[in-house]
């Protein structure tokens, strides 16, 4: 029986983690959770869960620790016996340490990257609100100016991605994830990758991976049955 694999990818907003993530599910047969997705799923199903969800999305709010994990953790047991990557949960410490009362990480990625690059990217970064398609007029544009490639409606440019709320943005991301950082460093699977481009951290997460899903797997056995 193939070994199960259990990864999560953490950065912050404008980091790449939607684009390395596609990479990492496509090259190692993981399946992609996004937390985004499942968070517009239960608003668009109406569900009890996506009605709460809903009240703090219309206010530009994030949404609290007991309402994702609430919403996350049912996903997560219906998905025990696959491999996957997580992205956008857990968030916060609190939600790390839910997740750990019901399935261990294998590994954790954090992505690093500067200032000056993140402020670049968000500032061209338009998006499809209804399905979180991503577009950046540098490198990854729509067809069609300002519309979405697969519905041809419009889209938009979040505030929060605007320059001036952007150093809010990051140091809450900072605040919020060093503990969880933290809390996965001392457990030995956080590898942390720093860059400017994407292209250029791919293939250190790509050997990273390479290694530890094909060349360990008395290791993996060994986490699993713990």
């Amino acid at each position: 029986m193939a070994k199960l694999f259990r990864a999560a990818i953490m950065g912050p907003p404008g980091s790449g983690k939607g684009t390395i993530s596609k990479r990492i599910a496509q090259s190692f047969g993981l399946q992609y959770l996004s937390s985004g997705h499942y968070l517009r799923e239960s608003i668009a199903a109406n569900t009890e869960a996506g009605a709460l969800v809903r009240t703090y999305v219309e206010r530009s709010m994030l949404v609290p620790d007991h309402v994702m994990t609430r919403l996350m953790l049912p996903r997560l047991e219906q998905l025990m016996d696959q491999s996957w990557l997580l992205d956008g949960f857990p968030r916060t410490l609190s939600q790390a340490n839910a997740m750990n009362n019901l399935c261990q990480l294998d590994i954790v990625i954090s992505l690093n990257i500067p200032f000056e690059t993140l402020k670049e990217r968000l500032s061209a970064r338009w998006i499809h609100q209804a399905s979180g398609r991503v577009y950046n007029m540098g490198f990854n544009p729509p067809r069609v100016q300002g519309k979405d490639d697969v519905t041809g409606e419009p889209l938009i440019q979040h505030d929060d991605d605007k320059p001036e709320a952007l150093m809010a943005r990051l140091r809450h991301y900072k605040d919020v994830a060093k503990p969880v950082m933290d809390l996965y460093k001392s457990q030995g699977i956080l590898h942390s990758f720093s860059g400017t481009d994407t292209d250029r951290i791919w293939p250190y997460i790509n050997s990273l991976l390479s290694t530890k899903m094909h060349t360990q797997p008395s290791d993996y056995v060994q986490t699993q049955s713990t």
